[in-house]
């Protein structure tokens, strides 16, 4: 593990919200950001929605840290010419410190123009068409495409980065997996998938880069964190492809009645006690991830973060470099 992230969850948090915990994140001693894209949250209990690229420009101007959305869908909702205009003027504002995530997206967001819901095969080829597009745009040239799914004519991006951002490709399944190796520069995951990480950097080298996030809920007591998380996010528990098909938030908690608080609960940290929280991070450490991202789930995200920064972060990096902590306790003697 090399980086410890926050990771801002635009489908339960306000635009206001989420700059304050970005700006919090850092304070606390975070090392880097991911931030999801919706258009609608899973459920209506989360109650939020704001614009990804509008989060991304605020963002920049409260806090210096790396920021990687988890994950955009660059293939329906939104044609790949104007994600890549929108990635091209984040890399610029952060300074470089921009990473665009991209996955195959979800019908829950893609939908809602009237588009068809392709197949998970097509919506894997229309990803690969999207990135190659948007690596062709990034480079400032004239672009004129007629592909398959997309296309661009006499397109141009002018405010474009020096160097263009890093495209990591977000993979559920084998056959999304060898997309990733072929396509992307770095692998995200929301599972501590460690054959997954083995099989992208045996395809891209032993140091290709690889995220990871999940969602803990802090609380008062764990009782009640369970309490306030299970209300918002039962949707998390939904298993299978039920997040890539289902079309609506009504859809999600029809599912996630089936959903029980304690089968909710296997999952993550719940409430105020730091080792909890620490050992949650534990199977994507040994998954070998190398940026693990954190989310918060209810009210109290000031009171985690602030936690995290005081307990939990220093203990993390206590336990992944043990050698310099070890090393750093003869010098003092």
């Amino acid at each position: 593990m090399k980086r410890i992230g926050y990771f801002l969850s635009c489908e339960e948090y306000s635009p206001e919200q989420l700059v304050e915990q970005a700006r919090l994140a850092q304070e606390a001693g975070f090392d880097a950001l991911w931030i999801s894209d919706h258009f609608h949250p899973w459920t209506d209990a989360q109650g939020e929605s704001p614009f990804v690229w509008s989060m991304i420009g605020a963002i920049s101007q409260v806090c210096d840290l790396p920021i990687t959305t988890a994950v955009t869908c660059p293939t329906v909702r939104i044609h790949p010419a104007i994600i890549a205009q929108a990635a091209a003027t984040s890399a610029l504002l952060t300074g470089g410190r921009f990473t665009l995530g991209v996955g195959s997206g979800e019908a829950l967001n893609e939908h809602i123009l009237g588009d068809v819901w392709p197949h998970a095969d097509v919506r894997l080829d229309m990803l690969e068409e999207a990135v190659g597009l948007i690596r062709e745009l990034w480079t400032g040239e004239v672009v004129s495409h007629e592909g398959p799914y997309y296309t661009v004519d006499t397109a141009r991006i002018y405010s474009v980065p020096n160097s263009p951002p890093p495209i990591y490709v977000s993979a559920f399944g084998p056959k999304a997996l060898e997309l990733a190796s072929r396509i992307g520069d770095g692998f995200i995951t929301t599972q501590p998938d460690a054959e997954s990480v083995k099989k992208f950097r045996k395809a891209k080298g032993a140091k290709a880069p690889t995220q990871a996030g999940f969602k803990v809920a802090w609380g008062k007591n764990r009782d009640a964190a369970i309490d306030a998380a299970f209300g918002i996010w039962p949707n998390a528990a939904v298993p299978g492809e039920l997040s890539q098909v289902l079309p609506s938030p009504k859809h999600f908690e029809q599912a996630a009645e089936l959903v029980t608080r304690e089968k909710f609960a296997e999952n993550g940290a719940f409430g105020p006690d730091a080792r909890e929280h620490v050992q949650a991070f534990e199977p994507f450490v040994d998954a070998g991830f190398d940026d693990i991202y954190v989310a918060n789930m209810g009210p109290d995200y000031r009171e985690m973060i602030k936690a995290y920064g005081t307990d939990v972060l220093p203990e993390l990096r206590r336990k992944r470099s043990p050698k310099k902590a070890s090393a750093a306790k003869d010098e003092k003697k």
